[in-house]
């Protein structure tokens, strides 16, 4: 006998069944190059929905809410009336304004719409409560249409602002700045 009689005849193969397909209803994605995180990653599109809207926005409008409760606090109850407001400490102590001394007065002449005042009081709050109103409107932008926003100075930027305040700072106390103090 030859081992082709002793081997066990193979059956025949016949194919596995498939499922039928079903259309899709749009053509698949292609990968984003880089991989599904590449730099041209698409991301899914945002819910637009009234709700889903609406719970994105809850935060930049709560964070509004506080601010303009302070305004509406500060606009109503004047700090250059002596006793309604505390002393800043450092002023007290040493005589020496700090970059905050005439932020209220400040916020109050600004809410009242003496922005000549305001300007007067503290020229770097008034600068501050405008970067803040147009930091504030790109979050609720960014936040209606579904999309993250973030504020992330870079160390640079940072180190940039704090030179900016310490110069404003040591210019208002000596008397040529005089016309910085409050």
């Amino acid at each position: 006998m030859t081992a082709e009689h002793t081997a066990a005849p193979h059956p025949p193969r016949q194919p596995a069944p498939h499922p039928p397909r079903q259309s899709a209803p749009h053509p698949p994605r292609q990968p984003a190059p880089g991989g599904p995180n590449g730099p041209y990653a698409m991301a899914p599109a945002p819910d637009m929905r009234p709700r889903a809207v609406a719970k994105r926005l809850l935060m930049p409008v709560a964070v509004l809410g506080s601010v303009a409760a302070a305004f509406a606090y500060v606009g109503s109850v004047d700090p250059n009336e002596p006793g309604h407001y505390p002393t800043c400490p450092l002023l007290a102590l040493t005589g020496i304004l700090c970059p905050g001394c005439g932020g209220l007065r400040s916020a109050h002449a600004f809410i009242t719409g003496d922005f000549l005042t305001a300007l007067g009081a503290n020229a770097a709050a008034v600068v501050g409560f405008v970067v803040f109103a147009v930091g504030w409107v790109a979050w609720t932008v960014a936040s209606a249409r579904g999309r993250a926003w973030r504020l992330s100075p870079s160390s640079a930027q940072l180190w940039t602002i704090g030179a900016v305040l310490a110069v404003f700072s040591v210019v208002r106390n000596l008397p040529f700045g005089a016309w910085l103090a409050p």
